[in-house]
């Protein structure tokens, strides 16, 4: 196994973990929380790989503190901690999914967990020199994805950067009304406002919070098709993943629908990840 499989790999899940949205049957679930029922660990859209490169990308050495905006299950928070930072601090709006980082993260020192928004984050101003954030400015509309991004730039040291992997539309010129079209079917598939922007677009957001672009990545957006699953979570877990899909009727229905939806506009997604300094 590779060095970076290595680090992101997650420890065996305990019976006693409670996912967000478990009281929710798997009809209604959001579909980043029905994977990880079936025992999916990465969620990203641009898959291991673009949060490797991301993370590769940052300064992070053992005087570096790091704010982490809604980490999920603490998969990139390992990869994050395994290279010694003076702090992590992450920012989590779910007590159950702040509930799972803390307990995976356990080994690690100094981290904290904060119950907050990720626009207002509660922190000091100056406070950081990396925020991160994946998979999460997709899902709020225009107003609310630059408030995060002032609430990261406001919490950033002069020089700081901030890091988001989130999902992109593309070709750059790709028609209002058909970043709409997309945009609905995605968000009646996983059951989650998605609104992905452009490349050039997700970089206008982060200038107009006041953030100067360093680095941009993109990989395509192949979160649910059998070579990726397998790249990304290992045989083992794929079988696992497999085999819980098909035990469940209605999560296969919902499972199929993702697949079947990501397929339609694969020409017009991929997954990116931007570098941008305060």
């Amino acid at each position: 196994m590779s060095q970076s499989k290595a680090q992101l790999e997650e420890q065996p899940r305990q019976p006693a973990e409670r996912l967000p949205g478990a009281d929710l049957n798997e009809a209604k679930m959001p579909g980043h929380w029905l994977l990880a029922r079936m025992g999916k660990r990465v969620l990203r859209p641009g898959g291991r790989e673009l949060t490797q490169q991301m993370v590769d990308d940052l300064k992070i050495d053992d005087k570096t503190d790091i704010v982490e905006l809604a980490p999920g299950l603490g998969l990139t928070a390992r990869l994050l901690l395994e290279r010694k930072p003076r702090s992590y601090n992450a920012v989590e709006r779910d007590s159950d999914a702040a509930a799972i980082v803390k307990r995976r993260l356990a080994q690690f020192s100094p981290i904290n967990i904060h119950i907050s928004n990720a626009e207002e984050t509660g922190l000091n101003d100056a406070c950081t020199d990396i925020v991160l954030a994946e998979a999460m400015l997709t899902m709020n509309n225009q107003e609310h994805k630059i408030r995060i991004a002032k609430e990261a730039y406001r919490i950033l040291r002069r020089g700081g950067q901030y890091a988001i992997h989130e999902l992109a539309i593309c070709p750059e010129d790709a028609a209002a009304d058909i970043q709409a079209i997309i945009s609905k079917s995605l968000s009646e598939a996983i059951h989650v406002g998605a609104r992905p922007l452009t490349r050039n677009q997700w970089c206008t957001c982060l200038e107009e919070a006041g953030f100067v672009i360093e680095k941009v990545h993109t990989a395509p957006m192949a979160l649910l098709e059998p070579k990726r699953i397998l790249a990304d979570e290992g045989l083992l877990r794929t079988i696992r993943f497999s085999l819980n899909v098909v035990k469940s009727p209605e999560a296969r229905r919902r499972v199929l629908m993702m697949r079947r939806t990501f397929r339609r506009y694969q020409s017009n997604l991929e997954g990116i990840a931007i570098i941008a300094r305060k």
